[in-house]
């Protein structure tokens, strides 16, 4: 939604959603939003506790069932499985994601990478869906007053513009930007620790295409899945950022992602947001 600074610091159940690559200081924003009065829903925590929740643990126990001693628990069911996921600790997503690339060093085939893609974006679309009911629950259950919907990277890869328009009905849209020296430490840092990714099919097939053939290799299952994500990742955030910034244009306003490092609290917060009114 589109107000005027007044307007929203006289909003008596503010709502808003952050949006922005990995890094920008969307978690750290959330932080200083007191759970007191804000109920803080993360799209990733939905994802995986509720519409990656049997996927996920069905690779856990496909990876559990290739160990002999662990496949004789599992058949005589004399164990289970659960996935341990926090707003602070996602890894069973990310696991589930995987990377493209050789088997032989934990990589998926393509096949399997791009089922688990859609598989990520369907759920994504969902838990962008349940925010309006989670607004109600917020104030109706759980007594908050105000809303904060924190979003992952790859949320502007959602081409849907009715998924943008609902968002847009139930939130103020914020865009977390980071300048090219934010940029350049998100480029070393996933260098230093290449995480899974999420990309759109027709990013992905490019990318795959020029990787095999910069390498020299004849078939995506060659590929060093830690050396893809390294080389794909400064593509990855200059396909983004018109992606964010189309989705801002239309919904939405800018913060500088730099300023978020100076915030302290939550008064600090509510000024940055309606500086960028």
């Amino acid at each position: 939604m589109k107000m005027t600074r007044a307007e929203f610091l006289d909003w008596p159940h503010k709502v808003i959603t952050l949006m922005g690559m990995s890094g920008v200081g969307k978690t750290t924003l959330a932080s200083l939003l007191p759970s007191t009065d804000w109920l803080h829903y993360s799209a990733d925590y939905r994802i995986g506790t509720r519409y990656l929740k049997e996927p996920i643990l069905d690779n856990i126990k496909q990876q559990a069932m290739q160990q002999p001693f662990l496949r004789d628990l599992i058949l005589s069911d004399s164990i289970s499985f659960r996935s341990n996921i926090t707003f602070h600790h996602l890894k069973p997503v990310a696991t589930f994601l995987g990377k493209v690339g050789n088997p032989d060093l934990g990589g998926l085939s393509l096949d399997e990478f791009k089922r688990r893609q859609h598989l990520h974006r369907a759920a994504e679309v969902q838990a962008t869906l349940d925010v309006a009911e989670f607004i109600k629950k917020a104030r109706v259950i759980y007594g908050r007053a105000h809303f904060l919907n924190d979003t992952g990277g790859s949320i502007c890869e959602l081409g849907d513009e009715e998924v943008w328009d609902e968002l847009s009905r139930q939130s103020l849209i914020l865009y977390l930007k980071a300048d090219e020296e934010m940029e350049e430490m998100m480029i070393e840092r996933a260098q230093a620790d290449p995480k899974p990714l999420f990309y759109d099919d027709d990013f992905l097939a490019d990318h795959i295409s020029k990787f095999l053939e910069l390498k020299g290799l004849s078939h995506s299952d060659e590929i060093n899945p830690d050396e893809y994500v390294k080389w794909v990742f400064p593509s990855l955030i200059a396909h983004r950022k018109p992606l964010y910034e189309r989705i801002t244009k239309k919904y939405g306003y800018t913060i500088d992602a730099r300023k978020v490092l100076s915030v302290k609290s939550e008064q600090d917060v509510m000024a940055l947001i309606s500086d960028a009114l």
